[in-house]
């Protein structure tokens, strides 16, 4: 049976594949993903490298406030953490204050890491962008952040 098309009769209103939301999110999502795996040669995932550099930002957090800082479920943050730490990039310690809680902070490598990696979020981040003007690109970042 063949697939119906958007000027099929019978069928329910005009529906374009391509302009729907999920659909350009999925392909910018792409374009974006290809982008920064051309540029972090590191091994890591764009989780990975979000935990890293919001580690970075903190200081010191808990797993649990880490997070929810860069969105992920506690399984998902569980398993990145636990590969920042066996590359040797994050350290788990206990909170002093709160034995239950693990505090990750980096470590020299991590910080080395982190430090060297933000200007490739940026030209990331740039090379992304790159098809927008000036305007576009502002008010394409604003509008992304009011849908998180």
């Amino acid at each position: 049976m063949a697939a119906r098309t958007a000027k099929e009769p019978g069928s329910v209103g005009k529906y374009v594949l391509e302009d729907q939301v999920g659909h350009l999110l999925r392909r910018a999502h792409q374009r974006a993903s290809a982008i920064f795996q051309e540029y972090i040669a590191e091994g890591l995932t764009p989780q990975q490298y979000a935990a890293l550099i919001k580690v970075r930002d903190f200081g010191s957090v808990s797993q649990n406030r880490l997070g929810r800082a860069v969105a992920m479920d506690p399984a998902t943050s569980q398993g990145v953490v636990q590969r920042l730490v066996a590359k040797h990039l994050i350290r788990r310690e206990r909170d002093p204050k709160d034995r239950r809680r693990s505090m990750l902070s980096l470590t020299p490598l991590g910080e080395e890491m982190a430090e060297k990696l933000v200007p490739l979020g940026r030209k990331i981040t740039a090379e992304t962008l790159a098809p927008l003007s000036k305007d576009e690109k502002a008010t394409f970042l604003k509008l992304l952040n009011k849908l998180t």
